[in-house]
């Protein structure tokens, strides 16, 4: 059953090669029901393996056999695999059903399923694997895939540019991660994950010199793995790819960017939990990195325009949260925030698709406007999911986003502080712009075409089944895990996440002040409530706030200049350089030179100077044949030392034949 969970997405990938005789929509119903069993049976391994506490190991074949590096295809079954295999495929069904319908006009319908499936066999590889490896081998897959599905449009410019921009940010983060493997090969002596993290509490002391400075090398690997995990989960510094790429569909956001791809750097760090306990200077990095990113997505969010951007950068910020929280140790709480986010932020980029779709295709909320009445359905699923984002009382964000901000608090360090502070008002401007996006789409009067209005509508069942069954579990899920996930002395993980004694914080968070539990939730209602009085009471002093804080606005509306600093003082400096060094004296000096435009060009130099010699006069042929026969005889006979008499009479030679050819 286990190893059919995990190839069945890629038995569904191979519909595209049978479109030309089924046709589209039988290949998309087709992978939707193999995408069901996947989900099916990842309910039974959930129930087996983790709450009968049954973890299960297997190995299949071998790939790797030397006598330094032994590898097998090997796949590993525990709790926190259980979970993402829930999320991974109950939202990756979903969106597979919501696509029958949502890319139903589209002539590749049957390629984008195919791309969708291998992209869920990818990620099922990532958390299923039991080495370093082969996690790699999925981590690179769902890049790829990334890379497929946001260029699904390829005709269109800024799809193909955020496609490019995509795999190469991800490139960064890639290398860092394969440099940590490698580092922890050369430690280990093994990638196995059981065989690493068994023996890494025998290798602390050991340290590595970097320019004569002496690191230890287990926090060298760790900010190697991070780095991984910052390009992946679109961490502050490698993120601009990530609301670029909204540019694929709106099923490519709610899977990858929501649920799954962006989440796999947030698994890897919890998945790598026995090695960043051992290591304060990573948990310290982890945090600040995670709150500055929480921050910053969530000032972005609150200037754009456009409604799938918003909901990417309220991704970005809620990655942070799952971040900074493994700072402290949290790595339960990261883990249930991530599948709690997985559902809701589906259901609200399926449902911002559900009313693109409505509004004939229109991204931008300021051009809507009045769609309560109209679409009265996805409103109420759009709500559902902003307050649960918003982490509204009793609804599943409220359960994960309080936890993580209690944890950071517990801890009584700075770094938990600084945490604690970004991300309470994170959460208000969270509350902010989701609430700014529901009054300008649904709430305000309609601002949009005549004909958009006109023949607005509610989608159909295969749109409306996926948005109802995300709702509830936006509703409920938190609340049924919670104690499950989180409770003081749960055996729910069974040694799946380690934690230090002195670091495990769950027992402290239950006691700090009350004042500071009921923060989180302060802010954000009152981040909602600021949203309502500004957009219903004082909309015509937008413009003169935004006029008299020109300078804040801009920065904020230029999303922090990151993509001005990349692209005027990185981007063309290495184009150059690369243009330089790389082009000019590499492939076209030394790779010419000495490869084989360079050895071709000096053979025929050398065959012209030969073919020279050849000038067709006899005593051309007698001056060489008198040379030679002289260099013959005096080697042979070792009259070496006639040297200069031999000379002469070369040179007489030589002023006979000049003196003939003269005449």
């Amino acid at each position: 059953m286990l190893l059919t969970l995990v190839l069945l997405p890629l038995l569904s990938t191979f519909t595209v090669f049978f479109i030309r005789f089924i046709g589209n929509k039988y290949a998309a119903f087709i992978c939707t029901i193999l995408l069901g069993l996947t989900f099916f049976f990842s309910l039974k391994s959930f129930y087996y393996i983790a709450l009968m506490q049954n973890p299960c190991y297997m190995q299949t074949l071998p790939w790797f056999l030397n006598e330094n590096l032994t590898i097998f295809w090997g796949f590993l079954f525990d709790s926190v695999t259980c979970v993402m295999l829930i999320v991974i495929t109950s939202i990756s069904f979903l969106v597979h059903l919501y696509s029958i319908e949502y890319m139903g006009g589209d002539p590749h319908l049957g390629r984008f399923m195919s791309y969708l499936s291998f992209f869920t066999f990818f990620m099922l590889i990532l958390v299923t694997g039991d080495n370093l490896v082969q996690m790699f081998v999925g981590w690179e897959g769902v890049g790829l895939c990334s890379y497929l599905l946001i260029n699904f449009f390829y005709n269109r410019i800024q799809a193909n540019k955020a496609a490019l921009k995509a795999m190469i940010m991800n490139r960064i983060g890639d290398f860092g991660l394969s440099l940590g493997i490698m580092l922890i090969f050369f430690l280990c002596k093994s990638v196995d994950y059981h065989v690493v993290f068994s023996s890494i509490p025998f290798l602390i002391e050991n340290s590595l010199y970097f320019f004569n400075i002496k690191v230890n090398l287990i926090t060298c690997i760790c900010l190697l793995l991070f780095i991984g995990a910052v390009g992946k989960s679109a961490q502050m510094g490698l993120h601009t790819w990530l609301p670029d790429a909204m540019e694929g569909p709106t099923p490519v956001s709610a899977l990858i960017h929501a649920a799954t791809m962006v989440t796999a750097g947030v698994f890897l760090i919890i998945r790598c939990s026995f090695l960043f306990e051992f290591s304060d200077t990573a948990l310290d990095i982890l945090t600040i990195v995670g709150a500055l990113t929480a921050f910053f997505a969530a000032t972005t969010g609150l200037l754009q325009n456009d409604a799938k951007r918003v909901i990417a950068y309220s991704t970005c910020s809620q990655l942070g949260y799952m971040v900074f929280v493994c700072g402290v140790s949290g790595y339960s709480a990261s883990l249930f925030h991530l599948a709690n986010h997985a559902f809701f932020k589906a259901l609200l980029f399926l449902t911002a698709g559900s009313l693109i779709h409505g509004m004939q295709d229109e991204q931008d909320f300021r051009k809507m406007g009045g769609l309560s009445k109209l679409l009265p359905y996805s409103y109420s699923m759009f709500l559902i999911g902003s307050l649960s984002l918003a982490g509204f009382p009793f609804l599943t964000g409220f359960y994960s986003k309080d936890m993580i901000l209690e944890l950071t608090f517990s801890s009584y360090l700075f770094k938990g502080t600084f945490a604690y502070t970004l991300g309470v008002i994170s959460a208000f401007f969270t509350a902010f712009y989701s609430f700014r996006l529901i009054y300008w789409a649904f709430l305000a009067k309609p601002n949009g075409y005549r004909y958009s209005y006109e023949h607005a509508s509610e989608s159909k069942f295969f749109i409306v089944a996926p948005l109802a069954i995300l709702s509830l579990a936006s509703i409920f899920v938190g609340y049924i895990f919670r104690d499950m996930f989180l409770g003081v002395g749960t055996s729910f993980w069974n040694n799946a996440i380690f934690v230090l004694p002195e670091n495990n914080l769950i027992l402290e968070s239950e006691f700090i002040p009350t004042f500071n539990k009921l923060t989180p939730v302060f802010f954000s209602l009152l981040g909602s409530f600021t949203a309502f009085i500004i957009y219903n009471f004082l909309l015509k002093k937008i413009f003169t706030l935004n006029f008299v804080f020109i300078k804040i606005y801009t920065f904020l509306n230029k999303r922090w200049y990151f993509d001005k600093i990349y692209n005027e003082f990185i981007a063309i400096y290495l184009v150059k350089m690369g243009y330089s060094i790389t082009f000019k004296l590499i492939d076209r000096g030394l790779l010419e030179m000495f490869g084989p435009v360079g050895i071709i060009n000096k053979f025929l130099k050398l065959s012209r100077n030969l073919s020279n010699i050849q000038s067709g006069l006899i005593y051309h042929y007698l001056f060489v044949m008198l040379m030679g026969l002289i260099i013959f005889l005096s080697l042979i006979m070792g009259q070496i030392q006639n040297y200069i008499f031999i000379s002469a009479n070369i040179l007489l030679i030589f002023v006979v034949l000049v003196f003939n050819f003269l005449v």
